[in-house]
């Protein structure tokens, strides 16, 4: 239960700093943060988890990453349920948090930070181009996360090394679907703007989760 909770804790601040910092801050008249700032506040939400709570869950955050992590040897088949729930609840309670916080001067949420393809994308890119994106970028995020946290890396730095892909994988991505890499984060969101947000989930649940399984599956082959 200590990890369940750690990780429901750890996923609560990545969207709510991700995603809070996207919806509240990033477009604010004159001084927003835009999409550097966004891309900044999910890589900063990962570092603190890291360095906070990774020695308590391992702080995956995100069930891509845990099954990633089970596909790469370094999570039991049995913690993989516990953890994906855990994480998910915490994402729909800093959604919820959100909600009341973005609502409370009379507007709506609008999109509401949700992750999407075509005409909801941002950029409105292609739903191939959307299948292309979140793939790469979790089976990278994933590559990178097995690598530095492998017992050959060097210690102490691999919460640095986390926090930063995730900050240059929303650089290169939240034009093209607002970036998920975690359905946890797309379910959160989805649920609050229903409608096409959910109609759209299927890419950002079935995506990220199989190329996190394929990195898995690389990294076990180059590390033998």
């Amino acid at each position: 239960m200590k990890k369940n909770l750690a990780e429901f804790i750890g996923t609560f601040w990545l969207v709510l700093g991700g995603c809070g910092s996207a919806v509240l801050a990033a477009g604010f008249p004159e001084v927003g943060i835009g999409l550097v700032g966004v891309s900044l506040a999910f890589g900063l939400t990962v570092l603190t988890i890291a360095y906070s709570m990774g020695h308590i869950s391992g702080a995956h955050l995100n069930p891509a990453v845990t099954i990633g992590l089970w596909a790469g040897g370094r999570v039991k088949a049995g913690d993989i349920l516990p953890y994906v729930i855990s994480q998910i609840l915490g994402a729909i309670a800093a959604a919820a948090v959100l909600f009341v916080i973005a609502t409370g001067n009379g507007s709506d949420i609008g999109g509401f930070a949700a992750n999407g393809y075509g005409e909801h994308s941002p950029g409105g890119y292609s739903l191939v181009a959307a299948i292309v994106t979140e793939f790469v970028m979790t089976f990278m995020f994933l590559i990178i996360i097995l690598g530095a946290t492998d017992d050959k890396a060097p210690k102490g730095f691999a919460g640095l090394a986390i926090g930063l892909t995730l900050t240059l994988i929303h650089l290169i991505s939240i034009p093209v679907t607002n970036t998920s890499v975690n359905p946890a984060r797309s379910i959160s969101q989805a649920l609050f703007v229903g409608d096409w947000a959910l109609a759209q989930l299927w890419l950002f649940i079935v995506v990220p989760i199989a190329g996190a399984i394929a990195a898995g599956a690389v990294y076990n082959y180059m590390r033998k």
